[in-house]
């Protein structure tokens, strides 16, 4: 019985750490979505402890996943502490079931990546970026967004 409780524990073990989560610069983050006319990017900031921000992530995938065969990508941009990356972020995905894509944001100056991402960004999280470049949609949201308004602009960035 132990080692089937023992073989039991480790696969889910193994299950909680298997995305990796790769550290990217805020040069990274842009490149992801700049210049890039393959669909609609939706860059989502975030962090484990902020109450709001893992509210709307469930909502978020589910939603991008509905808008998938219109080429809605989603990108969860992790902002949690260093000492956070990568097995506590990944762990806490994986818990909570975050299959997204998810990066840290290795940065620690946000008077230098908040207006890279929008020049109106406080650094309040959680905050979203909408964006269409084939369209010239751009939408910045420093609020935790409901489903609704989340999915309205999904349909607005489509082009619906």
């Amino acid at each position: 019985m132990k080692k089937y409780l023992l073989a039991a524990l480790l696969l889910f073990s193994t299950h909680l750490s298997a995305q990796t989560v790769p550290a990217y610069k805020i040069a990274d983050v842009v490149k992801y979505y700049e210049n890039k006319t393959d669909g609609i990017y939706v860059i989502n900031f975030w962090a484990t402890f902020c109450k709001p921000c893992v509210e709307e992530i469930p909502y978020l995938i589910r939603i991008s996943k509905k808008y998938a065969l219109d080429d809605v990508k989603l990108l969860l941009v992790s902002l949690d502490l260093p000492a956070f990356f990568p097995d506590r972020i990944a762990t806490y995905a994986a818990k909570n079931n975050f299959d997204a894509p998810i990066v840290w944001l290795d940065e620690t100056n946000a008077d230098k990546f908040c207006p890279a991402i929008d020049s109106t960004w406080s650094g309040s999280i959680p905050a979203t970026l909408i964006i269409n470049n084939k369209t010239g949609y751009r939408k910045f949201f420093e609020e935790q967004i409901k489903p609704e308004a989340f999915e309205a602009e999904l349909k607005q960035a489509i082009g619906r």
